[in-house]
């Protein structure tokens, strides 16, 4: 879960299933235990899996979704935050930057650094969507030292140059994939 729709989504799950006091946050679902009772882990997974969500056990897999929660909100929440990404990692997470990096391009086959690179992008498309702001204030506002570092980045994720992603119009956004 990395939004609020999410939390909604999977709030309305659990009431279907009858799971009145769960608690549920960005990431994290606590239920108590009476709660878990009425319903079977098994019809709880598919039902998460039916709107897309997976219920997480894995140590480490439980690492790379905090990972990517920290990532998300260090460049769309924390943007100005003193840290670089590796020392705001260490910061949240309680495990070294090397540990954290490991095991996230082992889960997920990609390095942090690239799905920070994702994410950033992802921010510069949201924000060239809006018609509000100039390469420049967004390269700022994205955390870029420069609108060259912003296009050269932004060319080597999508294929496009910014200005030719703008002349594309909202409806060339498209997800994150695999970077």
């Amino acid at each position: 879960m990395v939004c609020r729709h999410c939390i909604r989504a999977v709030e309305t799950i659990l009431g279907k299933l009858g799971i009145k006091n769960a608690e549920i946050m960005l990431g994290v679902v606590r239920i108590p235990d009476e709660e878990l009772e009425k319903v079977s882990l098994e019809t709880l997974d598919k039902e998460l899996v039916a709107d897309g969500f997976e219920r997480i056990s894995d140590r480490n897999a439980m690492i790379v979704e905090n990972i990517k929660k920290t990532i998300i909100r260090h460049v769309r929440i924390e943007r100005e935050c003193p840290l670089n990404l590796s020392a705001c990692l260490e910061k949240h997470m309680d495990i070294t930057y090397d540990t954290a990096s490991r095991i996230f391009s082992a889960q997920e086959g990609r390095t942090i650094e690239k799905y920070f690179i994702a994410q950033k992008i992802e921010l510069v498309k949201e924000l060239m969507g809006y018609n509000q702001m100039s390469i420049s204030e967004i390269a700022d506002m994205a955390g870029y030292s420069s609108v060259s570092h912003l296009s050269r980045q932004f060319k080597e994720v999508t294929g496009l140059t910014p200005s030719q992603y703008m002349r594309q119009g909202e409806n060339a956004r498209q997800p994150i994939t695999q970077v």
